[in-house]
């Protein structure tokens, strides 16, 4: 039952129950969802497979052993996130005050996740919102029902509706859920939909964490070593089938290198996935394309950019009832094309050349700022001018997609692809409130400034602003 009454009682219920939590208590759940992973790894896998035809070793790398690599470092380090940071005084007039920050939760929040790192993208933030302390609704995506219900019944089985809830339903579940005050919601999916989400925020003003995406460019130089290039661009931009937000989206290649470039990536698909296209679509290494609207969607786009001009330099092969496109390399393509306006989030990857790096920054700066941007480059100046003249959430040289995995980082975008932090000790930061906390005594120095203004406070007002 997903009604708008039940939605709302069962937040009005967190709220009641939420309160401080010990940190032995918020140890002993994520170690809870770490042993139900371990005894349901199978059941992951399966349901991945039945919603997305995924690989088991991208379920396993890319689902499992992210979440588990989240709720080992939180263990590991959750009494050092949790303590008091102490801070200095900014002025001697402040002394003898003690000053700190008190990490708390923020209270009731809502977990948003998309469809395409099902329980990577749900459970991620679920563990970060726990190890800060608060209670949780989830709402994962009715588009891979498979792993939504897993992560139902994970939740149903290890907590009471007032601390974890889950709960199921398309875009009017999700309109129920933004009608309520949530103190925090992270949402991670496209931007469209997270101007809505920020939309609603705002009418409560909740705070916000926004996952989005855009168009994550690479650029290869003339100095780039072509053959380690195509090895991690064909992991890249193959996982999911290019059903990733950090996904490379385009490619800008030099134009002295470009065609031994193609080449190389060619034969690298090939060698990977099979080098026709029945050897590509018995892979049990390449997935598919989620339903019949998206693999539409990338069809279109497949086809407006040949009638626009581009050619097809390798793939191009189709199954619309298998939901399969082949990784398609499109060359000749122009930044005007269609095929440059829109994330293309599927197998499709749009290849310009240049042939001075300042036309690889028109061309990022002429877009929202990305999610990622990756480099393959072994000229420090070229690295350095695309640094200093661009923004992004990310930027990642001679590698694709390895800061997803360095919990270490912050990760997140920037304007039109996101805001907020998230990952290891930024996302539990990003579920707590940071409390600043002064104490002091009577011998408050301070205090000889306060009213009335005799003309010795005045006199102790001008010492302190000229001195202390």
């Amino acid at each position: 039952m997903n009604s708008a009454e039940h939605i709302k009682s069962t937040f009005e219920s967190q709220q009641r129950a939420f309160g401080p939590l010990a940190v032995k208590d918020r140890l002993r759940h994520l170690s809870d969802i770490e042993n139900w992973i371990t005894t349901h790894k199978q059941e992951i896998v399966d349901a991945h497979f039945k919603d997305l035809s995924k690989p088991e070793s991208e379920v396993e790398l890319a689902e499992i052993w992210y979440v588990m690599s989240e709720i080992k470092l939180a263990k590991r380090n959750l009494r050092q996130w949790m303590s008091p940071k102490r801070k200095g005084l900014s002025t001697l007039a402040l002394l003898p005050a003690q000053a700190w920050v008190h990490t708390e939760p923020k209270g009731v929040v809502l977990i948003i996740s998309p469809w395409n790192f099902p329980f990577n993208l749900t459970v991620g933030p679920l563990i970060s919102a726990l190890a800060a302390g608060n209670r949780v609704m989830i709402k994962p995506s009715e588009i891979t029902p498979k792993v939504s219900a897993l992560i139902e019944k994970m939740v149903t089985d290890l907590f009471e509706p007032n601390h974890v809830v889950v709960f199921q339903g398309d875009a009017e579940t999700s309109r129920s859920l933004l009608e309520l005050p949530f103190h925090h919601i992270f949402f991670t999916g496209s931007s469209a939909i997270g101007k809505i989400v920020m939309s609603a925020a705002a009418k409560h003003l909740s705070s916000v964490t926004l996952e989005l995406g855009g168009k994550s460019p690479t650029i290869i130089d003339d100095t780039a070593h072509l053959d380690m290039t195509v090895k991690k661009l064909t992991w890249g931009k193959c996982i999911n089938a290019g059903q990733s937000c950090i996904a490379p989206d385009y490619v800008l290649v030099h134009h002295s290198v470009k065609d031994a470039f193609i080449l190389k990536l060619s034969n690298r698909l090939n060698d990977v996935f099979g080098s026709t296209i029945e050897a590509k679509i018995a892979s049990p290494d390449f997935g598919r394309i989620v339903n019949s609207h998206h693999w539409n969607r990338v069809n279109t786009m497949l086809e407006t950019a040949i009638q626009e001009g581009a050619t097809i330099a390798h793939g191009g092969g189709k199954n619309e009832e298998n939901k399969f496109i082949e990784t398609t390399l499109l060359d000749n393509v122009t930044p005007d094309m269609k095929i440059m306006e829109k994330e293309i989030f599927g197998p499709l990857l749009p290849i310009l050349s240049f042939e001075d790096i300042d036309e690889c920054l028109s061309i990022i700066n002429a877009r929202h700022k990305p999610l990622a941007l990756y480099m393959f480059s072994n000229s420090k100046k070229n690295i350095n001018k695309v640094i200093q003249n661009t923004s992004s959430g990310g930027m990642v040289i001679n590698e694709i997609n390895s800061h997803f995995l360095n919990l270490e980082l912050p990760f997140g975008g920037v304007n039109a692809s996101g805001f907020g932090r998230s990952h290891g000790y930024e996302g539990f930061r990003s579920f707590s409130n940071e409390r600043t906390m002064l104490k002091n005594g009577r011998l408050s120095q301070i205090g000889l400034i306060f009213p009335p203004y005799t003309k010795w406070t005045k006199k102790m007002i001008r010492f302190v602003t000229r001195y202390l």
